[in-house]
């Protein structure tokens, strides 16, 4: 559940990092549904029998499905406004995709919100770095800082 505060403490959440949020299982009817939003079929993605002949050994959900997955786990780490009537997505910064996600796997999110600036009055820019983990992985499978927008009354 996103945090509300105060449109004169927000500044307060810059370089503040959130809890993890809940895990999420990246299962393969998922990266098939994705497959089809996108057209992006590739065998790496929907065909578990070729995959298995890659170094992967087996499926991995396409890099843009779990950038996508974002949005989900914002419900949990986002700072929302108090009075704020709309977010948006305004885009990204930087985004590296660093490890593959494996069909079956967990993943989950760690945000430190970098910076918020009031771009005019009502209108909040935030920078937010965010992490997708893999359980039982080193490495992240991705690091992307995520811009967005709120809308206040």
């Amino acid at each position: 559940m996103a945090t509300t505060v105060d449109r004169t403490k927000v500044m307060e959440y810059v370089g503040r990092e959130t809890p993890p949020t809940q895990w999420h299982t990246v299962d393969q009817a998922a990266i098939n549904e994705f497959a089809d939003c996108t057209l992006d079929h590739q065998f790496i993605h929907v065909d578990p029998e070729r995959a298995k002949q890659t170094p992967f050994g087996g499926t991995v959900a396409h890099g843009f499905l779990s950038l996508s997955m974002l949005s989900h786990f914002a419900e949990e780490f986002m700072v929302m406004i108090e009075g704020a009537h709309m977010g948006l997505n305004y885009g990204f910064d930087k985004v590296r995709f660093i490890a593959p996600v494996a069909v079956d796997s967990r993943i989950r999110a760690r945000a430190k919100f970098i910076d918020i600036t009031e771009t005019k009055p009502g209108q909040f820019r935030f920078a937010t770095q965010v992490t997708i983990e893999i359980e039982g992985q080193d490495k992240p499978a991705l690091i992307a800082e995520w811009l967005t927008m709120q809308l206040v009354a």
